[in-house]
């Protein structure tokens, strides 16, 4: 069988194949796709895993964005979806913020994008509006089993749940504007090249997709207030976050990046591992320690120019000792009483979800090319300004 082209008319052909539409609106996601397909086809040196299912998950991201704007066109209306004033979680990985998304999400007050959802934001042109005839759901479920049955060591890393609440960072990889690709491959060029653009596109757009899922939310009876999001992607894009979501709250989780740079970097080496047979470790620990490093100060900067009362700090020690007691300083940050109701549906969610029932997650900072001193050194003015002593 030939190998799938990453030829950007091929794919765009292969998505207006997918349900027969044509429109993809404006034409923001074409240069950064071009970018990113031609490292997938030079630099990623994918194996015979990695070359199809990466080519079909460009395929997927714009076969979703023809389906966006063929709602669009039929529910103007989606566009008047008011956002108001969102709950942004952020801080490096393995700061115990997907816990705290999570568990604020057990709250049926908040709104919080699903595992599907971020990968498939859009369903089907046929969609019935009911969960029981969304196709996507069967799709994301079988994509995630299959990851983990490459590698069923993710499992140890980060809690997988296709119908749980996920990061946002896939919803801004609907533009192609986000990291998300490099978690998959070593893509250096794209990489050079993203970092360098204006990604106020990619959060519009971003901005469009939760009035979508918003939307499509009430169709299906789910109630909410405001939305919970997470994403360490944001710390590279305070900026952007209020100025698309000018109400915006964010809540920072801080851990010593010590302690959660080789975690990430386990994480990523281990889904490079599954796509390509050249997956470099140590390559991987020193892209994402510089990336992250960067999107720390950027973030730091930021809190110096729009006042620290736009933020909440919290520290993992204490999110993961008292959780209940670190998510009432939330609510409180946030205005909003924490009900007993809450209270129930949080302490529930929890308790099915105790990070005791996954396995245990090994590692080591040398296997990653890290010393202890040298990611001191990195993230220094961070740890200082952070770091409780």
């Amino acid at each position: 069988m030939k190998d799938p082209t990453f030829d950007p008319d091929a794919v765009v052909a292969a998505a207006r194949a997918v349900d027969g539409l044509q429109d993809f609106g404006d034409d923001s996601y074409r240069q950064p796709l071009e970018q990113l397909l031609w490292s997938l086809e030079h630099e990623a040196q994918l194996n015979a895993t990695g070359r199809p299912v990466l080519r079909q998950r460009m395929v997927d991201i714009l076969a979703t964005r023809l389906r966006v704007q063929h709602y669009l066109g039929r529910f103007p209306e989606i566009h008047d979806e008011e956002i108001s004033a969102p709950l942004f979680i952020v801080g490096l990985p393995r700061t115990g913020t997907t816990m705290l998304h999570r568990t604020i999400a057990a709250d049926h007050r908040m709104y919080a994008p699903l595992w599907y959802e971020v990968r498939y934001p859009s369903p089907a042109p046929d969609w019935d509006f009911t969960t029981a005839g969304d196709s996507r759901i069967a799709a994301a479920r079988a994509e995630m089993a299959a990851m983990l049955e490459a590698n069923p060591d993710l499992l140890a890393i980060h809690p997988m749940d296709a119908m749980g609440p996920d990061e946002d960072i896939m919803l801004l990889e609907q533009s192609f504007y986000s990291f998300n690709t490099q978690a998959y491959a070593n893509i250096p060029t794209f990489d050079g090249w993203i970092e360098r653009q204006d990604h106020t596109p990619g959060y519009t757009y971003f901005r469009l997709l939760l009035q979508f899922l918003q939307w499509q939310k009430k169709r299906t009876g789910q109630p909410g207030e405001r939305w919970t999001l997470k994403a360490p992607h944001h710390l590279h894009y305070m900026d952007l976050v209020f100025k698309v979501f000018p109400d915006a709250k964010v809540v920072q989780s801080h851990r010593d990046p010590v302690e959660t740079l080789p975690s990430l970097t386990s994480l990523i080496a281990g889904v490079w591992t599954i796509y390509s047979d050249s997956a470099d470790a140590v390559e991987v620990g020193r892209q994402w320690s510089r990336k992250f490093a960067r999107g720390m100060q950027h973030t730091m900067a930021v809190r110096e120019q729009v006042g620290e009362d736009r933020f909440l700090d919290l520290w993992f020690e204490d999110t993961v000792g008292q959780p209940l007691v670190e998510i009432q300083k939330v609510y409180d940050f946030l205005g909003m009483e924490l009900t007993p109701e809450a209270r129930a549906e949080m302490a529930r969610w929890q308790d099915f979800n105790r990070r005791e029932l996954r396995p245990t997650h090994d590692y080591t900072l040398a296997e990653y090319g890290f010393t202890e001193e040298g990611l001191q050194q990195q993230f220094s003015a961070y740890r200082q300004r952070f770091m409780r002593q």
